[in-house]
């Protein structure tokens, strides 16, 4: 549930009594070379007993063994997704063994995972798996698997048999109490909390419960609309068949058995009706999926598979849209007055006024149902315009990135700074770029920020409270090309490289929080053991989320930080098409 750090799962492992099983799984994005082709990708970052938890063993190879989640970049070893095994290695059947780069460095392959396995974080599919031990390689911040107070990893839990996630929580509650008593440096107020696996905040599975119920919501009413509607066909075609049925009933036929006929007849049509839905949703299974292009590496994966819990489903509603369908013309049929419906036929009357109420009856529901989905597509539309229209923080009308990632590439640290000034540089004389800036984080995007605890000059936490603070690691101009504005101080310039004082941005929430009733700027804050003095507070944005509420935020200099994985966002009123040629022109140029 809880973000928790590296030291503290392993804790976990070590005191859960009422867990089976838990493991880890971090998303994470990469460059993946092989041979002289590279692209981006998205994999997750496990714990040695990830396949094993869930069940799932390669299909191919094995998967990580016990140990190898230990180290600083001491198991570089990858087991690949079935996709990845087809497409980039032509189902090899002896790729076992062999390696590709992830992020620069060598991993060997172990396993490929089984056909139709893409991980567990709901709705995007992974194409790779590779051991904690490999986390810097991958993640920002350098290495954290030692770092009590990097709360980097979501790790997942397998209850045992009987086990209520309340007595789940209250013994997390338990072991994060100790923790909190034996490491209140880095604990101190950090409860661990518990979320089954469709309601937690950092999986996909969270975000997609709300929308898969609305539009289960939108399913049912449409469903109850056309059973009133077809209701109200076949009580038209009873009332047709009112002669019918009053002669079968003189020649002895049995109430009964009309009934089981009716009733025969709607659930026909519901089979018919149930077969085509069927066949368009084999057909577009997989549509769903084709609304949210690849972009930046990430894969999306909406699984449509049609298994026997679809089957059954549609049996289901099979069965209840027959009675739905047909109850309304076996009730009426189950009126009929022998002696004055032939009275009537002779008379050529065919309905009365009991039949006309209650095809009006059907009319208004179906008018009803549709006023309600109507309303509520509405609300559902009204809602998606305002957060479509929510203010991030910053300004994002003309705003490109795209990955840069030269350390993948064999670049060393030095030549990788070279060539990102030479390419900046470059990138902002391009006719039509008003600005460009390096970043390792684009705000919004499925990259997660990096999240530390800090130590600040002056301020006494309260007992409960351990300082841990997400933070960005961006170039010079970065603020004036997201549209950040600057509140107080200064952003960052090319001068705030290694060699001078280290500088920190905080927004203003954090300003409030840590220097309340002060001036922040020359103050101190210090991370992962280094003192840096801000310079500048910025407006408060998001960062991962629309909807999220202010939460405190820091920026520091790319130059005084790493370089891996940075990303380039531009400024510029050009198409993305447009601009996309012109990087790749400027690249090889500097490249060749």
């Amino acid at each position: 549930g809880t973000p928790l750090s590296w030291p503290d799962f392993q804790d976990l492992q070590r005191s859960c009594t009422l867990c089976e099983t838990l493991f880890v799984s971090k998303i994470t994005g990469t460059t993946l070379s092989i041979g002289d082709r590279a692209e981006r990708t998205t994999g997750s970052i496990v714990s040695a007993n990830y396949f094993d938890a869930i069940g799932v063993p390669p299909m191919l190879g094995r998967g990580f063994l016990p140990g190898e989640d230990q180290g600083q970049s001491a198991h570089p070893l990858a087991v690949i997704s079935h996709q990845l095994w087809q497409g980039r290695f032509k189902g090899d059947p002896a790729i076992v063994g062999k390696t590709q780069r992830l992020n620069g460095v060598v991993h060997t392959i172990v396993g490929v995972a089984p056909e139709g396995f893409f991980g567990t974080f709901v709705g995007w599919g992974m194409q790779f798996w590779v051991p904690a031990s490999m986390e810097d390689i991958f993640e920002a911040g350098g290495y954290k698997l030692a770092d009590r107070g990097a709360r980097w990893i979501e790790a997942y839990a397998r209850l045992k048999p009987g086990v209520t996630l309340q007595q789940a929580q209250q013994e997390f509650a338990a072991i994060s109490g100790r923790l909190e008593t034996e490491y209140p440096a880095t604990n101190r107020g950090r409860a661990i909390r518990f979320w089954p696996l469709w309601q937690t905040p950092f999986n996909n599975a969270g975000t997609l419960l709300p929308t898969l119920e609305i539009m289960l919501a939108v399913v049912a009413f449409v469903l109850l609309i056309a059973c009133a509607n077809v209701g109200n066909l076949l009580l038209v075609r009873s009332l047709a068949r009112r002669h019918e049925m009053s002669v079968r009933l003189a020649v002895g036929a049995g109430r009964a058995r009309l009934w089981k006929q009716l009733l025969t007849e709607g659930l026909v049509l519901s089979l018919f009706g149930a077969a085509g839905g069927l066949l368009v949703a084999y057909w577009c299974r997989h549509a769903l999926a084709l609304l949210f292009p690849a972009r930046g590496g990430v894969q999306m994966h909406l699984p449509g598979e049609i298994d026997w819990r679809v089957l059954a489903l549609s049996a289901g509603v099979c069965l209840a849209t027959t009675l739905l369908m047909g109850l309304v013309p076996v009730l009426q049929t189950g009126k009929i007055d022998l002696a004055q419906s032939m009275k009537m036929e002779s008379a050529g009357v065919v309905s009365g006024r009991e039949r006309a109420w209650v095809r009006s009856g059907l009319v208004l529901v179906q008018v009803s149902l549709s006023f309600v989905l109507l309303v509520g597509a509405g609300l559902l539309k009204q809602s998606l315009l305002k957060v479509r229209t929510a203010s991030p923080g910053f300004n994002t009308r003309g705003v490109q990135d795209t990955a840069i990632d030269l350390l993948s590439a064999g670049y060393t640290p030095a030549r990788a700074q070279t060539f990102q000034d030479a390419l900046l540089e470059r990138v902002r004389a391009l006719p039509g770029v008003e600005s460009a800036a390096f970043a390792k984080m684009t705000p919004l995007s499925y990259v997660s920020s990096a999240t530390a605890p800090i130590v600040v000059d002056g301020y006494q936490p309260p007992p409960e409270e351990s300082p841990t603070v997400e933070y960005n690691e961006v170039g010079d101009d970065y603020f004036v090309t997201m549209g950040i504005p600057l509140v107080a101080g200064r952003e960052f310039t090319r001068a705030d490289d290694e060699k001078a004082t280290l500088a920190a941005v905080v927004n203003e929430t954090m300003a409030q929080r840590y220097w309340r009733g002060r001036n922040p700027l020359g103050e101190r804050l210090q991370l992962k053991g280094r003192w840096m003095q801000v310079v500048g507070v910025a407006k408060d944005s998001k960062y991962s989320s629309v909807r999220e509420k202010p939460t405190p935020f820091f920026f520091v200099p790319l130059r005084q930080n790493s370089l891996r994985g940075s990303v380039l966002n531009i400024r510029t009123p050009l198409a993305p098409q447009t601009m996309a040629t012109a990087i790749a022109r400027e690249v090889h140029a500097l490249d060749s």
